[in-house]
């Protein structure tokens, strides 16, 4: 029996290895081709740094269509040739040869869900940093014009972003107190820097309002000062103007440079939520019920398709034994069966968005559907 699970190990490793070098690479070099306009004149090491950078989230992405090729590959080889014929002849049955097709699509499932929790977030935020600060060198000026939460009630906004200094100008933040949400500090800056997770400006003034005490200005009684000036103070109870324009203001933001980059750079956000934001999210007391509800999608989202490969390795067997003739036809029915998975996955989100009370159903649906259809083929195989 161990030399039957060492052989079918060695049939499977190798059709996964290059599955996964070849849809690795189409997508890498889809990457590449949509972004070649910004690359001209850029280093080949930059390149190779940023691609590199998408690999863990790239790996996730096409585990599952190479775990099929694997099956339908060592399987279809297996069965055209009378292999398992053979070792069912010996009194060994098929779910017992396959088992270490089980085996290896759960060590492929355990990698997939390191990668997607903890690698796959962080890489995401090098990516898009690299992408804006480095390759293509617009940095912060793709978010001029744009209002940006930065966490902590802290908003940004900026009139113009110099790439050549890496200063912002015509800086405006905002921070909104929590517990009084009618008071606000808003600062205005003639210039500033925003690396790692601080902000230094320059030519600022700070202004703390209350505006709850300036309703109340329209009600100071004509021809009283005292009671006007009280009413102002009230209304501004912080006030800081620097003597020399040039003395700095630091500010710690709750984003980083590279978070800020990644989550409003773009039209599509990078995905940069691992197991400790999603979780933390889950916990928080205060945390909205919208909130809860994304990170309750995400989370289950981010499980469920790395346990794909587990359920596409059961899915694919039937297929294998009936059709994994050539490697042509292999490789044809593996792109079908994983198109298929990923259309009825996306398909899952969608209805977890308008199951928003158990968005696990729709998060988890493809796996349901497609481990109860290859439960049903093999008992008719």
């Amino acid at each position: 029996m161990t030399r039957l699970t060492r052989y079918v190990t060695a049939e499977l490793i190798p059709p996964l290895l290059a599955g996964t070098l070849l849809f690795t690479a189409i997508l890498s070099f889809g990457y590449f081709f949509v972004s070649s306009q910004w690359l001209a004149g850029v280093p080949v090491g930059l390149i190779g740094q940023w691609i590199a950078f998408q690999l863990p989230d790239t790996l996730v992405k096409v585990f599952p269509m190479a775990v099929v090729l694997m099956t339908v590959v060592a399987f279809g080889r297996m069965s055209t040739e009378r292999e398992l014929i053979a070792v069912q002849s010996g009194g060994i049955s098929l779910g017992r040869a396959a088992r270490p097709v089980a085996v290896v699509a759960l060590l492929v499932t355990l990698l997939s869900v390191w990668l997607s929790l903890w690698v796959a977030p962080r890489a995401n935020v090098e990516t898009r940093g690299l992408y804006w600060d480095a390759l293509t060198g617009a940095g912060l000026g793709q978010l001029v014009g744009k209002t940006v939460d930065l966490g902590g009630n802290l908003t940004l906004a900026m009139g113009g972003y110099d790439p050549a200094t890496r200063r912002m100008t015509g800086v405006r933040l905002e921070k909104w107190s929590p517990d009084t949400p009618r008071t606000g500090t808003l600062i205005f800056a003639g210039s500033g820097t925003f690396e790692d997770s601080r902000m230094v400006l320059t030519d600022y003034t700070v202004f703390t309002v209350d505006y709850a005490a300036a309703a109340a200005l329209s009600r100071v009684p004509e021809g009283d000062p005292a009671a006007f000036r009280t009413a102002v103070q009230a209304t501004f109870p912080n006030v800081i103007i620097p003597e020399n324009a040039t003395d700095p203001l630091t500010v710690d933001t709750g984003l980083s440079r590279k978070q800020t980059l990644a989550q409003y750079a773009d039209a599509i956000g990078a995905d940069a939520l691992g197991w400790s934001e999603l979780t933390g999210t889950l916990r928080d007391p205060a945390a909205t019920p919208a909130d809860r509800q994304d990170a309750r999608l995400t989370l289950n989202r981010k499980l469920a398709l790395p346990f794909g490969n587990v359920v596409l390795a059961l899915a694919a067997l039937p297929f294998a034994l009936r059709y994994g003739r050539t490697l042509g036809v292999s490789l044809g029915i593996a792109l079908m069966i994983a198109v298929a998975y990923y259309l009825l996955f996306f398909v899952g989100l969608t209805v977890a968005s308008a199951l928003p009370a158990l968005p696990e159903v729709g998060a988890w649906l493809a796996n349901v559907v497609f481990a109860a259809a290859g439960l049903l083929l093999l008992r008719r195989t």
